[in-house]
């Protein structure tokens, strides 16, 4: 890992975020390689589904709509010990989602006027699960669980087809629909799914959706942008990051653990440590050096490190490092120092917040019971994770009777004049004009 030295330099929020490292290749670039691709779906559906399939999956003739018996029965293949952590995901899930379904609430303007404030589920969700240099089960759950606990009527999942599968979804992520009652499937993936979603492809009934949520490499974010506005996104979650806050009190075994962690999950994967101890960057990267070698995915850790997106970053101070971290945005962020709740309290920029050196982002990818489905690429700064909010639209219902509404008339009329707009004056003086006639 490449080391930058901030030290002594006062630095404004512009030039800490030209300065924190970001992945080579970013969802700006990647938004022009996959228009083409959205756009062959939108105009010939199955076709360039499949062609997409042969070029980026090395899949050929296999069926894009999974037969729904073939995921019920994909269970009767899971492991007992993964169907029981599985089980403990969703459990876990439900009980973090369902904090984030606000009540209905009334607010009384005055007599006999008030507004009621709820939240609509949307009718339909396309859900995406990746499939390339590993299976995630855990983010169909993440996904899924958070859509149902919405109250979400319809949803429908996509993930790449698996050339040693028969064409099929990997068959984890085959399990994790079955547990979650996911019955419309499809063996789509990358770009050409988040098309399909938006657009719908008749000839395999797959109809458009509301919303499209889940988690991909930097091609699927830049698809996600793409069809935004065609579609709700929940985020830009493209390619993971971890930023590490800590001071000379961390363990370093530990820091070095969660930065190799992340990094396992692809070449782009993003980490960074920032921290006001040169002692604890040196023992990290030393730890590094023992760890990376051993762990199973070691020469994809290797790149990852290594790459423009990963970094040491020294600083003088822990405010300091709150300030980068600020400007970074990260996906994932942990806290590691002697005060863990000063840091907290002046973070303000993440998609998820891990505290201490016993809640390592690993926790949070399965079984914490908060959601991993996060904005990367520095969008933490403006979105927000995925969660039963992200299918929520609030309306309001407003309900006047005729003395609230005569109460309001003589203010109205002096707006509705003043912006020049005198029919809306008079559509309210009407009702009172009419019953005196």
């Amino acid at each position: 890992m490449r080391t930058t030295d901030l030290r002594g330099r006062e630095l404004s929020r512009g030039e800490l975020l030209s300065l924190v490292p970001r992945a080579a290749l970013s969802a700006d670039v990647a938004v022009e390689r996959v228009r083409p691709l959205v756009q062959a779906v939108a105009e010939r559906g199955q076709a360039a589904l499949r062609e997409q399939a042969r070029d980026f999956d090395r899949v050929e003739g296999h069926a894009l709509r999974v037969p729904a018996e073939a995921v019920v029965a994909s269970l009767g293949e899971c492991p007992a010990d993964v169907r029981d952590a599985l089980t403990q995901l969703v459990e876990r899930l439900r009980i973090g989602s369902a904090a984030q379904v606000p009540e209905t609430r009334v607010s009384h303007i005055g007599d006999g006027a008030q507004i009621t404030q709820r939240w609509q589920p949307v009718s339909r969700v396309g859900l995406y699960a990746p499939g390339g240099k590993a299976a995630y089960p855990s983010s169909v759950i993440m996904n899924a669980v958070a859509a149902q606990v919405a109250g979400v009527p319809s949803l429908a999942l996509a993930s790449p087809a698996q050339a040693d599968n028969g064409g099929l979804p990997h068959p984890a992520v085959l399990w994790a629909a079955a547990l979650c009652g996911i019955e419309e499937v499809y063996a789509i993936g990358g770009a050409g799914a988040i098309a399909a979603f938006a657009y719908g492809v008749e000839e395999i009934g797959l109809e458009p959706v509301d919303v499209v949520s889940g988690p991909g490499n930097v091609f699927v974010a830049a698809a996600k942008r793409v069809v935004s506005g065609k579609v709700g996104i929940d985020s830009e979650a493209g390619t993971t990051e971890i930023l590490v806050i800590a001071d000379a009190s961390a363990n370093p075994a530990y820091v070095a653990a969660d930065l190799i962690s992340q990094a396992e999950h692809d070449e782009a994967a993003a980490s960074v440590l920032v921290t006001d101890s040169e002692t604890l960057a040196d023992r990290v990267l030393a730890e590094i050096a023992v760890r990376a070698p051993l762990t199973e995915h070691a020469e994809r850790v290797a790149v990852a490190l290594q790459g423009p997106q990963s970094a040491v970053i020294l600083v003088d101070d822990l405010a300091t490092a709150v300030r980068v971290s600020n400007a970074y945005g990260p996906e994932h962020l942990e806290i590691q120092t002697s005060n863990d709740d000063a840091v907290l309290a002046g973070i303000t920029d993440a998609g998820a917040i891990f505290v201490g050196g016993y809640t390592p982002v690993s926790l949070g990818d399965y079984l914490a019971g908060s959601n991993h489905v996060l904005p990367t690429g520095g969008t933490a700064r403006f979105a927000a994770g995925l969660g039963a909010h992200t299918f929520l639209r609030p309306q309001q219902i407003i309900s006047y009777d005729r003395a609230a509404l005569a109460a309001t008339e003589a203010p109205l009329l002096a707006l509705a004049g003043a912006e020049g707009l005198p029919a809306h004056g008079e559509a309210v003086s009407a009702r009172f004009e009419q019953e005196g006639s």
